[in-house]
């Protein structure tokens, strides 16, 4: 989850603004044809071959760069849905095809995936 906190220089009447989490680690499963053409949350069709995320943490329209830390691949994606299994330490579910960019979808399930914001 990004979180903000603000930094008060009173003395200088200074208000910084500093992300912390903008990184997390964590398992990324996938989602596809059973879905396919649904409307997301975002008000959005799904679409399996676009790549795009569900995240329960995230803003809809954030771009954000997941890592497979097995084989180095990379993605970016963006959040147009909800739903991924935070009770089950999933942060993302990715479409078929951003998953399929970084692993094999057989695997189902990528464990200490980085994920990163971007935007």
């Amino acid at each position: 989850m990004r979180k903000k906190f603000l930094i008060l220089l009173f003395s200088l009447g200074i208000v910084l603004s500093v992300d912390v989490d903008a990184q997390q680690v964590g398992k990324i499963t996938w989602y596809g044809k059973a879905y396919h053409g649904n409307k997301t949350a975002s008000g959005e069709r799904f679409d399996m071959n676009a790549l795009t995320t569900a995240s329960n943490t995230h803003k809809f329209g954030t771009k954000l760069k997941v890592t497979n830390p097995s084989n180095g691949k990379s993605v970016i994606v963006r959040v147009t849905d909800r739903g991924a299994f935070t009770k089950y330490g999933v942060l993302l579910d990715l479409s078929y095809a951003a998953f399929k960019t970084i692993a094999d979808p057989k695997q189902g399930i990528i464990k200490n995936a980085l994920v990163e914001i971007v935007n």
